[in-house]
């Protein structure tokens, strides 16, 4: 297949774009490179590769990237609580308008597989979220997610995939994430301050969310036109276990705060049987993600574009 990734210069992108060519697909990326692009660079030695340098708010570059595409991977987006708490008015026109422009220039001929998020579940009841569950999206990202979605079930042949937490290591690293945020502290400042230690969450490995895009393309036809829930069962864990697993790993000092809320509201168990259902499953353990995060941050100096939000 021809295969348009839109924001394929991300931090789920730069480990996507490769295995999509491994796989024998032809890709092409379109990216404004907000954050550079170094993480695609291998990728040119591969003839079947193609770079568009475009913004996802420009209708004439999403129209001229899709042309003679077979499918969409759509990932472009402004991504996270606290990108989008900076600046909710680009978040707005990145997430959502430039959305509708991918949704307009794909329409119903090509497939759209859409990087969806668990935060749209938002402010939820003691339970367990299945695909079922009512979204009460409480951020500006989740409330745009919610939107972005909706609008491509409406207007494409979607599938679209609501991520858990992301964590591991990528050519675009991202440090706001929560377990990544942690080992680099961790690391960094030999002490960790958490508040709601006993919230819930959903993690999974950004390997493993680049293969969920894959296998969406090998069993399309079962799954068009449905939500899935992307993670593992196995992989709930409250932030008191992130910080033991870490704390196995890194020699820190923790601290559990009486003060301090997670203003996204994220504190639930998911369900993932619908997409284990269908034969996907993940393959790196929170452990090995620490694991490889610790090895990979103790080497390397990683800035975090997010450390003034």
């Amino acid at each position: 297949m021809k295969i348009l990734v839109t924001g394929g210069a991300g931090y789920i992108g730069c480990v996507l774009v490769p295995m999509l060519l491994e796989r024998g697909h032809s890709v092409r990326v379109l990216d404004s490179l907000m954050y550079g692009g170094a993480g695609l660079l291998p990728c040119f030695r591969s003839g079947r590769f193609e770079f568009f340098p475009g913004d996802i708010r420009d209708p004439k570059a999403i129209q001229s990237a899709v042309e003679g595409c077979d499918a969409v991977i759509h990932l472009a987006a402004i991504v996270g609580f606290p990108a989008c708490r900076k600046d909710p008015v680009l978040a707005e026109e990145v997430n959502v308008a430039g959305t509708r422009w991918v949704a307009e220039a794909a329409g119903k001929k090509r497939l759209v597989l859409f990087g969806s998020t668990g935060s749209n579940y938002g402010a939820v009841p003691d339970q367990v979220c299945t695909e079922e569950t009512p979204l009460n999206p409480v951020s500006v990202y989740g409330k745009t997610k919610v939107a972005a979605e909706r609008m491509l079930f409406n207007d494409c042949r979607t599938i679209a995939f609501r991520f858990a937490t992301a964590f591991g290591l990528s050519p675009r690293m991202r440090l706001d994430l929560l377990i990544n945020d942690f080992v680099q502290t961790a690391l960094r400042l030999k002490y960790l301050v958490v508040y709601e230690p006993h919230f819930m969450r959903s993690f999974i490995h950004v390997h493993d969310i680049a293969r969920s895009f894959l296998f969406a393309l090998e069993h399309a036809d079962r799954m068009i036109g449905q939500v899935y829930n992307i993670g593992a069962k196995t992989m709930n864990f409250s932030k008191a276990q992130i910080c033991e697993m870490i704390r196995k790993q890194v020699d820190y000092y923790l601290h559990y705060a009486a003060v301090g809320e997670d203003e996204d509201k994220r504190n639930y168990v998911v369900s993932y049987e619908k997409i284990g259902g269908l034969g996907y499953k993940t393959t790196v353990t929170v452990e090995e993600g620490i694991a490889e995060l610790v090895k990979g941050l103790r080497l390397l100096e990683v800035k975090n574009p997010y450390a003034n939000i």
